[in-house]
């Protein structure tokens, strides 16, 4: 047993060394840095950012360079990370309707208050390769315009005017917002709190899941209402002092989507909402979060349960990476003693059934003489 385990604790140092060497590459070519990663991977970083629950870019970019780019992998080392982290207290509600819009679009009305805002998109791209990319050759900057500041109506609030859609939640002014980091999930959820979970989740799992509302298995008829993506305000309120203090700006991402409504017995045809906000540019997430949102609203809103999107607990259970790749991977471990006692159980099946298969074929050659 001592060779095994020694033997066993070389292999894994001998594999994390040749772990660092591929991570290097070719040392002929310079290596990639931090401020790199940053700037040029913004999508990737923004992502382990959302999923990991933490805003930080260059801690973000590392967890992207330590994993090869394996995103998950760096959602894990970020979150990880967190946990080692002080908690000081909770920040303010953000309010992206202040937000410094870069980018800001709706499939619902064309001429919007402050107008659309295409910003940087893949939206209106050929999806061709580009091979100017394969060298270093300098691109032309862009002229930049100054991000729209100061309230800017929402597609919403139009809506509101006409009593055309729901209202805005209101939480209890004692109302405690929930901490998924720090409590277990129980079930049914409240929505502050499934809306973290949802956060959280993994992009391409509620992509999936948004995509089979759009296919029939929910009741979803979405436009999009409105995605905001800009730089909102983070403030956290000292007690000593009285008022609340700015802790500085972060980049979100802000999807409003709208839903048909029948009615109910309780409220009138209207449109419903979906809602979804994450860390970064990641719009692909904040519209999918916020499709799996307004199908898991089907028992507040009266609907059949008949998708499984609309399932809370499947939903919420199965979105979170982490937890679901330590699930798939732990099969990668030793399970010998595991497999050995299956392997032991299917022959003797087998034994059992050729005995018995034996006996029968004897008791019909009894018969026939």
């Amino acid at each position: 047993m001592y060779v095994a385990v020694k033997g066993g604790e070389a292999a894994i140092d001998n594999a994390h060394r040749l772990l660092a060497d591929r991570r290097r590459g070719d040392r002929s070519l310079p290596s990639v840095t931090i401020d790199q990663i940053v700037e040029q991977l913004a999508l990737a970083v923004d992502r382990v950012m959302a999923e990991a629950s933490l805003y930080d870019r260059a801690l973000a970019a590392l967890a992207v360079r330590q994993s090869r780019g394996d995103l998950i992998e760096a959602i894990f080392l970020l979150r990880a990370y967190r946990t080692t982290l002080p908690r000081f207290g909770s920040t303010v509600p953000v309010d992206t309707g202040k937000m410094n819009i870069e980018r800001r679009i709706s499939a619902t009305y064309k001429d919007l208050p402050g107008g659309q805002v295409l910003g940087p998109t893949f939206d209106y791209t050929h999806r061709l390769l580009d091979p100017s990319l394969l060298t270093d050759e300098v691109v032309e900057e862009a002229s930049r315009k100054e991000p729209l500041a100061g309230e800017t109506t929402r597609v919403s609030d139009i809506l509101a005017t006409e009593g055309l859609i729901e209202a805005d939640g209101v939480l209890p002014d004692d109302h405690l917002a929930g901490d998924l980091t720090r409590e277990p999930l129980e079930f049914p959820m409240t929505r502050d709190l499934r809306l973290q979970a949802l956060a959280r989740g993994d992009e391409g799992f509620l992509l999936a899941l948004g995509y089979s509302t759009q296919r029939g298995y929910g009741r979803n008829h979405p436009f999009v209402g409105e995605i905001r993506i800009g730089q909102v305000e983070v403030e956290m309120d000292v007690p000593e002092l009285g008022f609340s203090v700015s802790l500085g700006r972060i980049q979100v991402t802000e999807c409003q989507m709208v839903n048909q409504f029948k009615g109910s017995s309780k409220a009138p045809p209207q449109f419903t909402r979906g809602y979804g906000l994450v860390f970064g540019q990641s719009e692909r997430k904040a519209m999918s979060m916020s499709l799996v949102d307004r199908a898991l609203r089907a028992e507040e809103l009266g609907e059949d349960i008949k998708a499984p999107a609309q399932d809370e607990e499947f939903v919420i259970s199965h979105s979170d990476n982490v937890q679901a790749t330590g699930f798939v991977e732990h099969l990668k471990l030793p399970h010998y003693v595991d497999f050995q006692a299956e392997l032991g159980l299917v022959r003797k099946m087998r034994a059992d059934i050729e005995g018995a298969q034996d006996n029968e074929n004897a008791s019909v050659q009894d018969a026939a003489e």
